[in-house]
């Protein structure tokens, strides 16, 4: 399977709300967008994205919209967030799109979070080089109370 990032598209949106939006997926990513269900909620929530991310892009899995990945925040404390699709799941994709985006935005550090009982995004984050730093607790929207979250960083 070929993965490529490109620049977010207005075309993507629909795709990418409904992938952000499968109850699944936004269980086990914990975090997300609040009101990701309305369409206007959600819209709002893609343009503070766009405001704030230095890097957003498109994940696409042979051509097709797999999902997001994006580089946001002040320097010296930028994160990476990423959501694929849960039909790409346990398919290299998440670490592949993962990998590009690292190898577009050299700059280190760079952060991640996770919720501690999301395994799969933890080696996801893990074999690209992230390594745990911390422990935190912090309010998920899709579960509607505060979780255990793990902090890590990528230095080189």
């Amino acid at each position: 399977m070929e993965i490529a990032l490109r620049a977010v598209r207005d075309s993507d949106l629909a795709v990418i709300h409904r992938q952000m939006t499968d109850p699944e997926a936004v269980r086990m990513a914990a975090f997300g967008p609040e009101g990701a269900p309305d369409r206007a909620s959600f819209a709002a929530y893609w343009q503070r994205l766009r405001d704030t991310s230095d890097v957003l892009r498109t994940v696409l899995a042979d051509g097709k919209v797999a999902g997001t990945a994006a580089v946001y925040g002040a320097a010296g404390e930028r994160e990476v967030t990423y959501w694929i699709d849960r039909v790409y799941w346990g398919r290299g994709v998440a670490t592949a799109a993962l990998r590009a985006l690292l190898a577009e935005v050299p700059e280190r550090p760079l952060y991640a979070r996770a919720a501690a009982d999301n395994a799969a995004s933890l080696r996801v984050l893990q074999k690209c080089g992230f390594r745990e730093t911390a422990r935190a607790r912090g309010f998920a929207n899709a579960r509607g109370r505060e979780i255990d979250e793990v902090v890590l960083i990528l230095e080189r």
